[in-house]
C-alpha cells in the first residue's frame, strides 16, 4: 500500500507528451539552480566522448547522499523526464527537501552523445515501428552502464570511458546511500531491480505499477544469472552472476558484457540500488501466469529459431558491407557487437530448451514476452544495421554493394514490421503514469536507505 504522503506527491507529476532531448534536460537543470541558488548548484562532472559537458543538479543539504543518473542507456529516455521532476520537486518544495533528508544529486543525462542520436524518435507520433527506425544503443564498451572496472577469473575490463569515470568519482564522492540509475524497457510489465535484498520495501514497489494499471513482468527475466526475490524483482544485473552462469553453460564472457555496472561499483559504499524497468508500450498478457497449453522448452526452442533467423539476415549483411564500409559509425559499432551477442543468446536458448524440468507447462507472460522479445529485437538491431548503412550511404560510399543490401534490409524490416502490428498491440502507455512509477521508486527506495 502506498502511504498518503507518497500517493500524495505522484500526484505533482504533469502529463508529458513527448521525450525531452539533451538540451530540454540540461536547460532545465541550468534553469533551476538559476532560479533557487539558495539551495541548487550546477556543476559540471565531467565530459563526453564528443567534448560535451556533463551535469550534475546537487539540491538540499540533508545528511544522507543520493544519487539519480538518467540516459545510462541512450534509448531509454523515460527518466530524463523523472529526473527533471525530481528536480523541480526537490527545489521548489522545501518541506518536501526537509523531510527527504537527502542532498539530491541528480544527473540530467549522463551519455549525451548516444541519447542525440535517438532524438529523431522522441517527438512525433511514437510506435515500435517508428522507434526501432531511428533507434540506437552503443555496443557494449561503449555503455556507460556496464563499462566499470571489473576484474574476475580470466575476464579483466579497465577502458572506462569519460562518462563512466565521471558516475564513478561522483559515487566515490558523496558515498551515496542511496542510487538510482534510471532505466526503461519497452514491452511487457513493470519489474524491479535491487542490489541486495530487502523484503519490507516489496509490496510498496509492487503497489506502484498497479496504481496506475499496469501489469508487474511476470514472463522472461533478462538473463537466466538473474536471481529473483519475489515477483517483478530481482537482484540487480550483476556481471560475476553473469560469467558463473556462462562458465557453467560453456559459454565465453568475453563480448557478452564488458565491464562492471554502476551498481557494482557504489556497492563498495554500502549504497542501496534501485532500478525500476518500465515499459513504453501496454501490455496485459506479461503480468498473466495462466497455464499457456505449450511446454516451456517449445518456447525455448521456437524463441532460438526466430532469433536465428535474425542473425542469418543481419550477419549476412554485415558480412558482405564490411569489406566496403569506411566510416566505422557508432551504427556500424554496435550492430557489430550486437550481432554476435544475439547468436549466444540463440545458443543459450537451445541450451535452456533442453535442460531437465524445462518440458512443464509455460505460462502466459512466458509465451509473450519470448514473442516480444522477438519482436523487439528485429526492430531494433535491424534498424540500427539500416542507420550503419544509410550513414555509409550519406557520406558519399554508397557502393552496389552497399546500397543493394540496404534496398533488401529496408524489405526484410517491412515485412517484420507487419509481422509486429498483426501480431502486437501497440497503446503507448501515458508518459505521466511511468514518470510516477519511476518517481515513487526513487522516493521510496531513498527513504528505505536513509540511514
Amino acid at each position: 500500500m502506498l502511504d498518503r504522503d507518497l500517493a500524495h506527491e505522484l500526484d505533482t507529476v504533469p502529463d508529458f507528451d513527448r521525450f525531452a532531448g539533451v538540451d530540454e534536460v540540461v536547460g532545465e537543470l541550468a534553469r533551476l539552480a538559476a532560479e533557487y541558488p539558495a539551495v541548487a548548484e550546477l556543476r559540471r562532472i565531467g565530459t563526453s566522448r564528443l567534448g560535451e559537458p556533463l551535469h550534475c543538479l546537487t539540491v538540499g543539504d540533508g545528511p544522507n547522499h543520493g544519487i539519480v543518473v538518467a540516459m545510462p542507456h541512450p534509448n531509454e529516455p523515460i527518466g530524463a523526464l523523472t529526473a527533471m521532476h525530481l528536480a523541480r520537486r526537490m527545489c521548489e518544495d522545501a518541506a518536501l527537501r526537509r523531510s527527504s533528508g537527502y542532498t539530491w544529486h541528480i544527473v540530467g543525462c549522463i551519455d549525451p552523445d548516444g541519447t542525440r542520436l535517438n532524438e529523431a524518435w522522441f517527438t512525433g507520433r511514437f510506435t515500435p515501428c517508428r522507434y526501432g527506425r531511428h533507434f540506437y544503443r552503443p555496443a557494449g564498451d561503449e555503455q556507460t552502464e556496464w563499462t566499470f572496472p571489473f576484474a574476475y577469473k580470466d575476464a579483466y575490463f579497465d577502458r572506462v570511458m569519460p562518462e563512466t569515470l565521471a558516475w564513478m568519482r561522483l559515487i566515490d564522492e558523496v558515498r551515496p546511500a542511496f542510487m538510482s540509475s534510471l532505466h526503461n524497457s519497452e514491452r511487457g510489465g513493470v519489474f524491479f531491480y535491487v542490489n541486495r535484498p530487502e523484503s519490507a520495501l516489496h509490496p510498496l514497489l509492487k503497489a506502484l505499477p498497479a496504481r496506475y494499471g499496469l501489469p508487474l513482468h511476470l514472463g522472461e527475466p533478462e538473463h537466466p544469472s538473474v536471481e529473483r526475490l519475489d515477483d517483478a524483482i530481482y537482484l540487480a544485473l550483476n556481471a560475476r552472476a553473469h560469467y558463473d552462469y556462462l562458465e557453467r553453460t560453456g559459454q565465453k564472457f568475453e563480448g557478452q558484457i564488458a565491464g562492471a555496472s554502476s551498481a557494482e561499483y557504489a556497492a563498495r559504499h554500502g549504497t542501496f540500488v534501485i532500478i525500476v524497468e518500465l515499459p513504453y508500450w501496454r501490455d496485459d498478457a506479461a503480468g498473466d501466469h495462466s497455464p499457456a497449453g505449450v511446454p516451456y522448452a517449445t518456447v525455448l526452442r521456437d524463441h532460438a529459431a526466430e532469433l536465428a533467423e535474425l542473425v542469418r539476415v543481419l550477419r549476412g549483411t554485415l558480412d558482405a558491407v564490411l569489406g566496403e564500409v569506411v566510416s566505422d559509425s557508432p551504427f556500424l559499432r554496435a550492430s557489430r557487437f550486437f550481432v554476435p551477442l544475439l547468436a549466444d543468446v540463440v545458443e543459450m536458448e537451445e541450451m535452456r530448451a533442453a535442460e531437465p524440468g524445462n518440458e512443464r507447462e509455460a505460462t502466459v507472460a512466458e509465451v509473450k514476452s519470448a514473442q516480444d522479445l522477438v519482436h523487439t529485437y528485429r526492430l531494433r538491431y535491424t534498424g540500427m544495421l539500416l542507420r550503419a548503412l544509410e550513414a555509409e550511404i550519406g557520406i558519399g560510399n554508397g557502393t552496389p554493394e552497399i546500397r543493394a543490401r540496404h534496398r533488401v534490409l529496408e524489405e526484410v524490416y517491412a515485412k517484420w514490421t507487419a509481422a509486429f502490428a498483426a501480431d502486437t498491440a501497440a497503446d503507448p502507455i501515458p508518459l505521466r503514469d511511468l514518470v510516477a512509477i519511476q518517481y515513487g521508486t526513487i522516493l521510496a527506495g531513498a527513504r528505505h536507505a536513509k540511514t
